[in-house]
């Protein structure tokens, strides 16, 4: 069953209930940040500066959030374009499978068109099999493999 949702960009006053679902996603991937760098995310994603990230929420009906979208936008050489880059996305697991994921991936294409983004991308690791049914549904697979130093 799908829920009352309604997406926007992360506000001052979210930090409180951003940061819990920030470490959700950290701990998912098995990672860790120290708390100056959670600190500095948190800084970026407020920043006007259209360089650093934007955060996205994704709020239920009493107003509380139970998802997020960090997003980035990037020059390309193969466009003149911007690109936008989900870096981060992530929903409460205890109200997974109803649309919320789905809603954040619209809210980052309806930005990414704002900006004139010619391409919207992400990656998620092969296992992720959850969250890679939705990604068949809304976008399509490239055919590239990362590589990382």
């Amino acid at each position: 069953m799908a829920l009352d949702i309604t997406t926007r960009h992360l506000e001052p006053g979210d930090r409180a209930a951003w940061e819990p679902l920030f470490q959700g996603y950290l701990t998912f991937y098995e990672a860790s940040l120290s708390d100056d760098l959670i600190d500095e995310t948190w800084t970026r994603l407020m920043s006007p500066d259209p360089q650093f990230h934007i955060g996205l929420g994704a709020l239920d009906r009493d107003n509380r959030l139970v998802g997020i979208a960090h997003i980035l936008f990037h020059r390309s050489t193969w466009s003149k374009t911007h690109y936008c880059y989900l870096e981060d996305l992530f929903v409460d697991p205890a109200i997974r499978a109803k649309g919320i994921g789905r809603k954040l991936i619209e809210a980052v294409y309806e930005e990414a068109d704002r900006c004139n983004a010619t391409r919207t991308y992400w990656a998620t690791q092969e296992f992720n099999y959850r969250a890679r049914g939705l990604y068949d549904q809304v976008a399509t697979k490239s055919q590239f493999i990362q590589y990382r130093r």
